[in-house]
């Protein structure tokens, strides 16, 4: 067989009608069979369509459509909260508020002390506590000249990055020998 013969017999493959027709896929289901929901209604004893057009004859108020849709928003909450808020980040406010957590340093070394202040530091700001306070003494029982764990207290706040403002409660609260301190966001 040569070239001529296998090019004609190309051809002839190309221009003979194929068998093989694609049908369109058909749902055998009847155009106006009803479905699902229908064969439900008339099961049950009324028409699907009679349920319809009585759904379309109830009134709704439309005020309550609008609600559904869009919810209710209690403006006076939300002033509250706002204002809540506000006072937790009024400095004045929180320097009076009495502290949320307290750590007492008592009998501890400056090693020991640092790490409890870490420790009770992060789980603080865990905790989203604004206002915390150590009780170190006033060191009367310190051999020296000055208390050490109040100078620890205070190097301590100074070096970490999330204490703010501090200062001594009155002497109800511990005085000297207690430091509250403000927790920054």
């Amino acid at each position: 067989m040569d070239f001529a013969d296998i090019l004609n017999q190309w051809e002839d493959s190309q221009n003979k009608p194929k068998n093989v027709k694609k049908r369109p896929q058909v749902s055998h289901k009847k155009a106006n069979a009803p479905t699902k929901e229908e064969k439900e209604a008339m099961r049950q004893g009324y028409s699907y369509e009679q349920q319809m057009l009585e759904d379309n004859k109830r009134r709704v108020n439309p005020m309550d459509v609008w609600l559904n849709h869009h919810g209710v928003i209690d403006k006076d909450k939300i002033a509250d909260e706002a204002a809540a808020e506000a006072r937790l980040n009024n400095r004045e406010y929180l320097q009076s508020l009495r502290a949320e957590a307290v750590l007492d340093l008592h009998g501890l070394t400056r090693d020991e002390a640092w790490e409890r202040m870490q420790n009770f530091v992060s789980d603080c700001i865990k905790r989203g506590l604004k206002k915390i306070q150590f009780i170190h003494g006033k060191g009367n029982h310190s051999t020296g000249s000055d208390p050490v764990l109040g100078q620890t207290v205070r190097l301590f706040i100074e070096q970490h990055k999330n204490l703010g403002t501090s200062g001594h409660p009155d002497r109800n609260h511990g005085g000297n020998g207690a430091t509250w301190v403000l927790i920054k966001n």
